[in-house]
């Protein structure tokens, strides 16, 4: 049985993703549990920001790297994430969409009994 995927993406996020890899080229998603930009997904050049030991990749958009904060995933760690996109500049702003007056968010659901049993493994950051 193929395993559950517990991040997904909305077409029009894909878009966005698509147009900032190719300004920027490889690219790392990050989402922290507050501070200045809340838990708003974050979007970075790849090696523009580092992970903190023990957060957690919970699977790739695009091929590029989706990370929580460890205490944030501890919080969401029965939901499936999709990430989305909406006009507007999120509330922290350094994001690599935010110039072009969108922001990236999270919908989140809760995985269903059947799903919890089948989750896809996740990786944690670690320096090893």
């Amino acid at each position: 049985m193929e395993k559950i995927k517990r991040l997904g993406v909305t077409p029009e996020a894909l878009e966005v993703v698509k147009m900032l890899q190719e300004k920027f080229g490889d690219l790392m998603f990050y989402q922290a549990g507050g501070c200045c930009e809340g838990t708003q997904p974050q979007c970075f050049e790849k090696g523009a920001f580092f992970p903190r030991t023990n957060d957690v990749c919970i699977g790739q958009i695009e091929g590029f790297d989706f990370w929580l904060d460890k205490d944030l995933f501890e919080y969401w760690k029965f939901s499936h994430f999709t990430l989305d996109v909406t006009n507007g500049f999120g509330p922290g702003g350094f994001s690599l969409e935010t110039p072009y007056g969108i922001t990236f968010q999270v919908k989140y659901r809760l995985f269903t009994e059947e799903e919890t049993n089948n989750l896809e493994e996740v990786r944690l950051n670690t320096y090893d």
